[in-house]
């Protein structure tokens, strides 16, 4: 029997970012601060949080300066140690020992379901999470975490879904399910970016996944859909016909940082609950006159 311990989480991180040229014309989009921490490090924390220290990351052309970030940096240490900022050498430092980190290269932009098969080689049997940085999920308990906490009890796969507005619906992979818990929902069927009307609920599927290894062979037979690339929605909808499939609904403040007015929401909220600067830029924000 496969094990149920999740200990290895795939982070995509290879797409082009159009949503926000140019600023991503030669910068990740991964990269981009919100307040004082690129997205891709959100993700990164919330996958460390919930216990998982084995970090795979999907890139492509032009995404070195991930690596980068989460490298060791010899000279602005030693920089740092000279000038007395001992804080900030100390949150360097933290950066680059947060997890154990392997970067896979995905060659041709395929889609999701082809950057997690990228990963195949060095996930072998085991259950894994998929977290994409779009996605900042503000929890008191980490959002993949969650997840974890439910695939471990019932060995099945666990989908993170959120609640979205109506005319919200048509962005997202929608789930049927039948309710099955607290939060709980089985999953019967998957509907990528239903309009209103054929959408069978508004529980949309969201960046977190917990999967079991027998993703990738259905990945492997799943055909080329829209703008040629393999979807991960299809190849769940193929499994949940075959298995049981399970989704949560997560509990925390879910922002949309692939997107330009939801990562300005992101940016405004995090900034006002930065220890730092929470309470001046409140008092700035009171002050603008529209």
């Amino acid at each position: 029997m496969p094990s149920r311990k999740v200990s290895k989480a795939i982070i995509p991180a290879a797409g082009l970012g159009t949503r926000f040229l140019p600023a991503t014309k030669a910068s990740p989009k991964e990269m981009l601060p919100l307040v004082d921490k690129p997205l891709i490090q959100y993700a990164v924390e919330e996958a460390v949080s919930a216990g998982l220290q084995d970090i795979i990351v999907i890139t492509g052309r032009g995404k070195r300066a991930i690596e980068d970030h989460f490298d060791v940096s010899f000279e602005l240490e030693e920089n740092l140690k000279e000038s007395g900022k001992e804080k900030l050498l100390k949150e360097i430092r933290r950066i680059s020992e947060l997890a154990n980190f392997c970067y896979v290269r995905q060659r041709h932009a395929r889609g999701l379901g082809d950057a997690i098969l990228c990963a195949q080689h060095l996930i072998g049997n085991e259950p894994f999470a998929v977290i994409l940085g779009d996605e900042v999920i503000d929890a008191p308990v980490p959002a993949i975490g969650q997840l974890i906490e439910w695939y471990e009890n019932l060995g099945t796969p666990v989908l993170g879904v959120y609640e979205v507005e109506p005319e919200e619906v048509s962005s997202y992979g929608i789930i049927s399910a039948e309710p099955a818990g607290p939060r709980l929902f089985k999953v019967t069927d998957l509907i990528e970016k239903p309009s209103l009307q054929e959408a069978p609920s508004r529980l949309a599927v969201i960046g977190r996944y917990i999967l079991p290894p027998g993703i990738f062979s259905v990945l492997e037979k799943t055909q080329p859909g829209k703008n040629q690339e393999i979807q991960l929605t299809d190849a769940l909808r193929t499994l949940a016909r075959s298995s049981p499939m399970h989704a949560l609904l997560v509990n925390g403040n879910r922002h949309d940082a692939g997107d330009k007015l939801g990562f300005l929401k992101a940016t405004v909220e995090f900034g006002l609950k930065n220890p730092e600067l929470g309470d001046r830029f409140a008092r700035y924000l009171k002050g603008i006159r529209f």
